[in-house]
Formats: C-alpha cells, structure tokens, sequence
C-alpha cells in the first residue's frame, strides 16, 4: 500500500515538475524568419499556458495571427497552428528556457525560428 502511495506521488510530482518548468514559456518571445527570397520578417510570439493547453498570438508586419490547438506534450515540446492566408499552418516548438525554437510547415517548406524572451517593463 505504502508502495503504491509513494509512486503516485512521485508521479504526480513529475507531472507537476513538467508543467512548472514549462509555464517559462508563457509571455513574450520576438524572433523572425528568413524567406524563401532572403528577406527577414520580424515575429513576437505571445504565448498562454493553461496546464497542458497553449494558446497565443503572432505578431507580424501582416497583422496578427492566433495560436490555436496547442498542447505542451512535456517539459520543453509544444505543439500549435495558426492559419496563414486561409492556410493551417502546423508548427512544432522546443522550449530551452532563456529561448524557444519553432519549426513552422509552411506551403510544404520547413521554417525555423529562433525566440528569445521579451523583458518584462514593470
């Protein structure tokens, strides 16, 4: 019985462990893309975690776009869509705590990402 106690709770604890450390993620993240043509497009990433669910917006010279079907599959990967021209864009994510990298599948191409966090003005 004692056995059976102490490995729920350490598996509740690990849970809670893998949600705390990725909570980091929710805020603020700027970054940009490289086109197809050599252009750079400045982003910022608002993230919200709520337990397991991730959503947000995107903030591009095009206006902005929300985060929507996202999920924090563990303590640094994520997953989420956005839609692009009437287009769903899947993305996949990696939190490294002082950085984020996204890997967006854009019109069939891969398009990689790299955030950093944005200082809180308080």
């Amino acid at each position: 019985m004692k056995r059976k106690i102490i490995t729920t709770s350490l598996l509740v604890s690990c849970a809670l462990i893998c949600f705390a450390a990725v909570t980091g993620l929710a805020g603020k993240w700027k970054g940009s893309i490289k086109t197809a043509d050599g252009d750079d497009i400045s982003l910022t990433y608002n993230f919200n975690v709520d337990g397991d669910k991730l959503t947000g917006t995107i903030f591009s010279p095009s206006g902005e776009l929300k985060i929507y079907d996202g999920k924090i599959i563990n303590e640094k990967d994520f997953t989420f869509k956005v839609d692009v021209n009437d287009e769903t864009v899947p993305s996949t994510g990696k939190f490294y705590g002082d950085s984020v990298v996204v890997v967006a599948l854009l019109d069939g191409q891969k398009v990689h990402s790299v955030l950093k966090k944005v200082a809180d003005k308080n």
